[in-house]
């Protein structure tokens, strides 16, 4: 996003709509800092500028991937849908995605006000790998090299955006495992880590919740149980 200096008459009043604080002012003017900008598109879609100075340029790649991850107007190529990750991922109602015996997680990185660098994303994918399977619809996924977890082009690396998900899933004696290297890892990066674990009921009870609460980990009481009126397929 950028701000046409012919029209802006330095107001400022748009300042405090910026979630990441990437518009700022000088001496001379008030401008959008390209580097903290994520494309989100807040301050045009705002309409809080009264001489409409905001315009959007064209986004080439990588730079488009800011918009794609932090836009929620914006559907992503790959999924065809608005948002970061993939529509099953909280609800397992159609392809029944997670089968019994398997543990899904949703590692986000990454909130408005904060953002992430999809660097830190890399990171994470690179401990995971060998250890999980990544979901092949997520948006992050498709950036990935699934044998080293790094991005298939560098210049990804450098591209911010107001939140990323990795979705990936494993086995629930291999559970434990991954969960012990995403704590290890979430401390090695520079962002907001937050991260949602998925295991199927059986009965009326989620078998995997019992095996993090004995290795010390407390989920959260706020959890949310999908009860399969959309039928899965698996």
């Amino acid at each position: 996003m950028k701000i046409d200096e012919e029209k802006c008459v330095e107001c400022q009043l748009c300042m405090a709509y910026c979630p990441v604080g990437a518009i700022k002012s000088s001496d001379e003017d008030v401008y959008v800092d390209q580097e903290s900008c994520v494309e989100c598109a807040v301050c045009l879609k705002s309409g809080v500028c009264p001489q409409e100075a905001f315009y959007q340029p064209p986004l080439e790649w990588p730079r488009i991937l800011r918009s794609q991850f932090s836009d929620p107007l914006v559907a992503h190529p790959v999924t065809g849908i608005m948002g970061r990750g993939t529509a099953e991922m909280k609800t397992n109602d159609v392809t029944g995605r997670f089968r019994e015996g398997e543990v899904g997680f949703a590692i986000e990185m990454g909130r408005p006000g904060i953002s992430t660098s999809l660097i830190d994303v890399e990171k994470v994918a690179m401990a995971l790998v060998g250890k999980v399977d990544f979901e092949a619809l997520n948006p992050v996924t498709v950036l990935l090299d699934k044998g080293t977890g790094r991005f298939k082009d560098p210049r990804v690396r450098g591209v911010r955006a107001l939140s990323a998900i990795i979705e990936c899933k494993t086995t629930e004696d291999r559970g434990l495992e991954v969960l012990n290297i995403l704590k290890e890892v979430s401390e090695k990066i520079d962002t907001v880590f937050s991260l949602c674990v998925i295991n199927r009921c059986q009965g009326h009870k989620v078998p995997f919740k019992t095996r993090m609460e004995e290795a010390g980990y407390t989920p959260r009481i706020n959890g949310k149980t999908n009860v399969g009126l959309g039928r899965p397929l698996a």
